[in-house]
């Protein structure tokens, strides 16, 4: 966990906020996200690499073992851990896969191209979509899937250890008898857009508020402020511009909430954050906006969030009116275009 790359050495201060605050946590996060998962069939995804390679895992399973490794371009032990997951690939040999996804959070394709070329990556790189997330429990980076050569999932973690070690060793081993019965992904809905309806659902918020996605009374309309309660500090140095972002979306959210007459509901990545970290976040920052916790990532998939902050502004009747990607200092401007929209 110590090992660096040169060029990607970052100052130690930034592990100590999350989503790198402690290894022991990311491990836990991991297990406890896996725990459903282990010994159950892997899913049969067709991937495709950032060079349009096509990957078939369900042709891998009863072949080969499959190493799969979540990551991302500003995540810290992703990183540290990149010269052990480098050598895993390079030795390889014939029965074990070493695939590469890219959590696709915060992270465009000429951010993972640029990355590759910096460090000098040569195993396969794949962005994820949602799928592999969805299927796989996704809730830390790195976050280490190990699939035996009989298509089961045997490992779900997040350490470079003994553990990581053994299952490899376990998933090259284990005889094939039979190959499981593979777990078909579930297809997902089609993202919501400007003109769609959204979900009749409930969220709780860290104060035990229940939130709908649209004003229950329909009278009001809502934003949606997707968010993610370490942007601010932990990409301070990594990210600078998503750093301060996520700053101008929170100190304008918080006007903004007070003044427009919309309702505002936060809704916060499941990604390194758990309901704890959002109330400390929220107690910390004196948020008033209402936080809820998508710790599966289900709404951030069902509306094709893929950077933080994003917003979308939903009308008085439930359908999305706006979406607000880029977050400049005019985001009153733009908010208030769509409130006149969507009365």
């Amino acid at each position: 966990m110590r090992a660096t790359i040169t060029g990607f050495v970052l100052a130690l201060g930034l592990c100590a906020a999350r989503p790198a605050s402690a290894d022991t946590s990311g491990q836990q996060l991991a297990e406890h996200a896996g725990q459903s998962l282990i010994g159950a069939p892997a899913p049969a995804l067709v991937l495709t690499t950032i060079d349009g390679q096509r990957i078939d895992l369900s042709r891998l399973y009863g072949q080969k073992a499959v190493y799969l490794k979540f990551w991302a371009t500003w995540c810290v032990p992703c990183r540290q851990q990149m010269p052990h997951f480098e050598h895993t690939f390079e030795n390889a040999g014939q029965d074990l896969a070493v695939i590469a996804v890219n959590a696709g959070f915060n992270d465009s394709l000429d951010d993972v191209k640029a990355y590759r070329q910096t460090v000098g990556l040569k195993m396969p790189i794949v962005i994820d979509d949602g799928r592999l997330a969805d299927a796989l429990h996704l809730r830390v980076t790195p976050q280490h899937i190990v699939i035996a050569r009989d298509g089961r999932i045997i490992y779900i973690g997040h350490l470079v250890d003994d553990r990581l070690e053994a299952a490899l060793q376990s998933a090259r081993a284990r005889p094939v008898e039979a190959v499981a019965n593979t777990a078909t992904a579930s297809p997902h809905a089609a993202t919501l857009g400007v003109g769609a309806h959204v979900p009749n659902l409930s969220l709780t918020a860290v104060d035990g508020t229940i939130l709908s996605l649209a004003d229950p009374a329909s009278q009001r309309s809502t934003v949606l402020m997707f968010m993610s309660p370490w942007c601010e500090s932990y990409l301070e140095q990594s990210r600078p511009q998503r750093s301060a972002a996520c700053r101008r979306a929170r100190e304008q959210s918080e006007t903004l909430a007070a003044q427009s007459g919309m309702r505002w509901v936060g809704i916060a990545s499941g990604l390194w954050a758990t309901t704890d970290d959002l109330s400390e976040y929220r107690l910390k920052q004196h948020v008033a906006v209402p936080l809820a916790l998508d710790e599966s990532g289900g709404l951030f998939r069902r509306f094709g969030v893929r950077d933080v902050p994003t917003f979308v502004v939903v009308n008085s009747r439930g359908v999305i009116v706006n979406r607000v990607d880029e977050v400049t200092d005019h985001l009153h401007d733009d908010l208030s275009k769509s409130a006149s929209r969507a009365l």
